[in-house]
């Protein structure tokens, strides 16, 4: 792959994660996704462009770190929700006698909320909490990853916006507990990185040496 090329690749990959938030434009994350596999290439062709495998390895891992962090949240929910499901169904709907095949007929029955304790609820209030939990350590996990990719790539190009996205989706990372404000975060970072790829210049693929 040329400078040009990668340059081209990773703007337009950034500028589709920013769009894909807008609603009636990203169907099921698919935007986001194309975008981020774009932002991927274009940082191996640096990597290589640059002989830095570095740029391209952090950012393949803290992808895994993200797939990994999304598969562990599936595993907690299902091994909490679905050994408790059942239970807490038939006590919300005494009428019901546990049969799936007959959960459709639970439509428009009042829920009898009086059976219902503390204890009931407790291991829902628990996935999901573990759920959040999870996904923050690997939000912040994955960011780091991508963070070290991008402050290589920054101190190859001399392009500082690389290293202030970086530094922005970790502290995004940090603060998506707080959901509004990670995620405006994470949202402004994808712009800053798109910003940074279409301002890279030819000759700093030649940066001075020292």
């Amino acid at each position: 792959m040329t400078f040009e090329s990668s340059k081209t690749l990773g703007g337009i990959g950034a500028s589709l994660m920013f769009i894909g938030v807008l609603p009636y434009i990203n169907y099921f994350g698919i935007i986001d996704i194309i975008g981020a596999i774009l932002v991927l290439v274009a940082l191996h062709g640096f990597a290589r462009l640059y002989k830095e495998s570095g740029i391209f390895d952090n950012a393949l891992y803290s992808i895994i770190a993200g797939i990994v962090g999304v598969v562990s949240t599936v595993v907690i929910g299902i091994s909490i929700v679905l050994p408790n499901i059942k239970d807490f169904l038939i006590k919300l709907f005494p009428s019901w006698k546990g049969d799936w095949s007959t959960i459709s007929s639970l439509s428009g029955v009042t829920p009898n909320a009086s059976n219902i304790g503390f204890g009931d609820v407790l291991p829902f209030i628990t996935a999901v909490i573990l759920i959040i939990v999870t996904l923050w350590i690997f939000a912040i996990i994955t960011t780091f990853l991508l963070r070290r990719s991008l402050k290589l790539l920054s101190a190859k190009t001399n392009v500082r916006l690389f290293s202030t996205t970086g530094l922005l989706l970790l502290i995004s990372a940090v603060l998506i507990i707080a959901f509004g404000l990670g995620l405006i975060l994470m949202w402004i970072a994808t712009l800053i990185l798109a910003i940074a790829f279409f301002t890279m210049k030819p000759q700093e693929t030649q940066p001075p040496a020292g």
